[in-house]
């Protein structure tokens, strides 16, 4: 019987732990070299994202995507198939957080009837000071530190349990993350834009 790779069963079990996006983005990427080239993102997650192009990169390679709607990412390439190759994301927490919004965003723009527009993908709240709202009635001032239409992260002095459903401005969530600095909410429903131009930008 063939051993097992421990550190080969770590790696499947850190790519399984999120959910692939099948998407149809543009971007270019680079490599150790400095050399850049154009290509085309099929389907990715906070985990990894399988590139298509014609250069073909060496396995392990250190690779910087840029990505339309999601921006820059650092990986390394894992594996290589008939027309390109797949790298895995190397990023704090935070940045596969964010990231992860991005992906839901993009799973769902379709169904909310929204414009394929950059300025979607990240969202600028100008107003970032907001009141949240606990289940026992609690409110606090907190800040918003990121935001997009499936949720938000805030800078807070308090740290609500995580499953706890909050309010945060009107919007309904629960708390699904903490943060160095405060916590991630998860919106009940992803927003639409109109919604959250309203309410933060």
């Amino acid at each position: 019987m063939t051993e097992e790779d421990p550190a080969a069963n770590a790696r499947f079990a850190e790519r399984r732990r999120f959910a692939r996006v099948k998407v149809d983005l543009l971007g270019r990427f680079m490599l150790e070299d400095q050399s850049e080239y154009p290509c085309r993102v099929e389907d990715m997650s906070p985990g990894g994202v399988a590139v298509l192009t014609p250069v073909t990169p060496r396995q392990g390679e250190r690779v910087v995507l840029y990505v339309d709607h999601v921006g820059r990412l650092e990986g390394t390439v894992q594996r290589l198939f008939d027309g390109g190759f797949a790298s895995l994301v190397v990023a704090t927490d935070r940045k596969r957080e964010k990231l992860a919004a991005q992906l839901t965003w993009l799973a769902n723009r379709h169904e909310l009837d929204l414009p394929e527009d950059r300025r979607h993908a990240r969202l600028q709240p100008k107003k970032q000071a907001v009141e949240i709202v606990l289940e026992d009635g609690r409110r606090y001032q907190v800040r918003i530190m990121d935001l997009s239409l499936s949720g938000a992260a805030v800078k807070s002095g308090v740290r609500p349990a995580i499953g706890e459903r909050v309010t945060l401005g009107t919007m309904q969530g629960r708390i699904v993350r903490h943060l160095e600095e405060g916590f991630a909410i998860e919106f009940s429903k992803v927003q639409s834009l109109d919604t959250i131009e309203r309410e933060f930008i």
